[in-house]
């Protein structure tokens, strides 16, 4: 379809391809572990130390790195704990529906404090997202995502999360209400069922990371709009169902999805955990994943990025190449070093998302 955003880049003084960032937790990271946004990668690893108390590994995001690494858009996740007894000690849990949607409000309120911040702004429009792209002056935009629908008490208040600026939402992370998710299988619930004809009708992007295999095609059945898979790696590579299987990627292909690759080593190589080495993993395992969604997809239209930094995992999960979030620049060279060439570096960089947001956003 034809829109107004412009493709083009915009004057930065670092000339630096435009990345945009499908899934990142900045409110969790200010709500349960006390990072503040603005201040740098460094200020955050001096003020936690070699090995975070909180035991989410070292800080991989600080917005200096973000305008270094020219990440002007980023899908920011609403995401909130169900009350286990492995989480003790993460701050805020949730045990009912109306505690999920406060503690879930609470992060939308952080959002629009942060764009209070001439630097900040919330994007819920197409507009919004043109604003962004073409800033001169660096600037970062937020798309607010949904992780885990429990928020949403009912399938009726969906409208209302909208309003709120709320534009995709991913039905699980583990077990919710709505979906079976990662370690979790099974179909959409009742509840799940009724939610999509409410999504779709609001106008809200359906993400399917974390979704259980079975609620994957429910959901596909249910919802006619815009999907995405915001932060999922390779199956074929990773056999785990928290990946997606070639017939996954095939099925999000067919309805123009988007795929974001995380550059984290668990999910990019089979068999790495944290005894492993951080040098290990490289680059070229994160293309090696971009690489297999293009060939099942025919072309290189349906893969971004997706990091997830900081979103359980610090900079000693990550590749070799990659010390803070502005190093997300580096895997346009490993692109390019694949033959991928520069139309299609600059897509999977950015272009891709900004496709698919200019076509799913209202006016």
């Amino acid at each position: 379809m034809t829109n107004s955003i412009s493709r083009s880049e915009p004057e930065t003084a670092n000339r630096k391809p435009l990345i945009v960032d499908g899934h990142q937790d900045l409110a969790w990271n200010a709500v349960a572990l006390q990072r503040d946004f603005f201040a740098s990668v460094a200020h955050k690893r001096a003020r936690e130390g070699a090995s975070p108390a909180h035991g989410e590994g070292s800080a991989l995001v600080g917005f200096p790195e973000l305008v270094a690494g020219n990440v002007r858009v980023i899908f920011a996740t609403i995401y909130v704990a169900k009350d286990r007894p492995d989480r003790k000690g993460w701050g805020k849990t949730y045990a009912t529906p109306q505690q999920a949607h406060d503690q879930a409000m609470e992060q939308v309120a952080y959002y629009s404090m942060l764009a209070m911040d001439p630097r900040v702004s919330l994007i819920t429009t197409r507009g919004d997202l043109d604003r962004v792209v073409s800033a001169r002056e660096p600037m970062i935009g937020l798309v607010l995502l949904m992780e885990g629908a429990d928020p949403i008490v009912a399938p009726d208040q969906v409208a209302e999360w909208f309003d709120a600026g709320v534009r995709i939402v991913g039905p699980a992370w583990g077990q919710t209400r709505y979906s079976g998710g990662t370690r979790a299988p099974g179909p959409l619930t009742e509840l799940g069922r009724a939610l999509m004809p409410h999504l779709e009708h609001a106008g809200m992007i359906l993400d399917t990371s974390h979704m259980a295999e079975q609620s994957f095609y429910d959901a596909l059945e249910r919802f006619g709009g815009t999907i995405i898979a915001s932060h999922s790696n390779c199956r074929a590579f990773v056999d785990t169902d928290r990946q997606l299987s070639d017939a996954m990627i095939r099925a999000l292909v067919a309805r123009g999805g988007v795929i974001g690759v995380v550059p984290y080593n668990r999910f990019l190589r089979a068999g790495w955990d944290k005894s492993a080495r951080k040098e290990a993993v490289t680059l070229a395992d994160v293309v090696r994943h971009i690489q297999h969604i293009c060939d099942l997809a025919g072309d290189a239209r349906h893969v971004g990025i997706g990091s997830d930094f900081d979103g359980g995992f610090g900079v000693e999960s990550t590749p070799r190449e990659i010390d803070t979030v502005a190093d997300l620049q580096r895997l346009g060279d490993a692109l390019s070093a694949a033959s991928f060439g520069d139309a299609e570096v600059a897509n999977i960089l950015g272009g891709n998302w900004i496709q698919l947001l200019a076509g799913a956003l209202p006016k």
